[in-house]
């Protein structure tokens, strides 16, 4: 008899094709989230689950299923899932690392751009029939070029946002819990800094650091009032790590320039206002919502699944103590 799959939610068909052949898969074939008591019918007898990162997979939907092996989390992130509870049967729980780290790259930059130049409001007006000839005070931005970029956090995706940086002339000033090489420092022309002097020195300020819930509002209504007036706030890392209530306060008032969100705090929830202000850009978690990332992911959580499935070690396990 197969072994049984449960896919949680349409994902690029790669995935369905490769753990089809070797296994009874069943998708949910549908773009609509599923609720928890259908993810508990759907995965109450299966071997594997592979899971949307919009899915909370709880202890409960865990003991629900008895036979589970693993669980393939569609996503580099992964505080969706209680992984103590996975841990504690000894049940492997996968992500899709490294991917994502160009595009998510690229939509910071996008997100830097829009706000600092006022593009997707300058958008807006256009369609609304609002511009009525260029005019030399109109529709004033700010520029990129020269610079001071902050990033808090340096893994894989803060370094290729700094490495970007280059072409734009900028300073760029960073935190991050372990502090880079001398070499990658040169090789990306970074400065270390502690948290409170990046916050103070930086035009753009962008956040590329994983979440637990110790960061929980990293940035608050304290963090915010260090920050330049002039500046400019970008998160497309998660969105816990900023107290959306602080930031709608700290736009309303100018405390900053403005800001662009691709998460949010209580996703996919907008913390209310914010949608009503001109210096913010609000995206729908496009971090790395393109055709080769996408099916990339796919590609490696189906491999994850087939890898524990026959027996063998998951290829990006975040619990790796499982096997120790």
């Amino acid at each position: 008899m197969k072994q049984k799959v449960f896919i949680s939610g349409k994902i690029p068909a790669i995935a369905y094709e490769m753990l089809s052949q070797p296994f009874d898969v069943t998708m949910h074939d549908d773009l609509r989230l599923l609720s928890k008591e259908e993810i508990l019918e759907g995965v109450k007898d299966k071997d594997a689950l592979l899971a949307l990162l919009s899915d909370n997979i709880d202890a409960e939907i865990i003991r629900a299923a008895p036979n589970l092996k693993v669980i393939a989390n569609y996503g580099a992130g992964f505080n969706n899932i209680d992984v103590a509870a996975a841990t504690a049967r000894r049940i492997p729980v996968t992500n899709t690392p490294a991917v994502s780290t160009d595009a998510t790259a690229e939509l910071t930059w996008g997100l830097i751009l829009s706000i600092a130049r006022r593009i997707v409001e300058g958008d807006k007006n256009t369609r609304a029939g609002r511009f009525t000839g260029w005019a030399p005070l109109y529709h004033l931005g700010t520029e990129v070029t020269g610079k001071t970029l902050g990033i808090i956090g340096m893994g894989n995706i803060g370094k290729a946002v700094a490495k970007r940086a280059k072409g734009f002339d900028m300073k760029v000033i960073y935190y991050t819990r372990n502090r880079l090489s001398p070499e990658l420092e040169r090789e990306f022309n970074a400065e270390y800094l502690p948290l409170e002097d990046v916050l103070k020195q930086s035009d753009f300020l962008t956040f590329h650091v994983s979440y637990n819930p110790s960061m929980r509002h990293m940035i608050g209504a304290r963090e915010l009032h260090m920050m330049k007036p002039t500046a400019f706030l970008i998160n497309a890392a998660r969105g816990p790590l900023v107290e959306e209530s602080a930031l709608l306060e700290a736009l309303r008032n100018k405390t900053i320039a403005g800001a662009a969100l691709d998460v949010y705090e209580f996703e996919p929830k907008i913390t209310p206002g914010l949608e009503q202000l001109d210096n913010v850009v609000l995206c729908p978690h496009l971090g790395n919502a393109t055709v080769e990332t996408r099916t990339a992911m796919a590609e490696i959580a189906a491999k994850n699944v087939i890898a524990v499935l026959k027996g063998d070690r998951a290829l990006t396990p975040v619990n790796p103590q499982i096997y120790l």
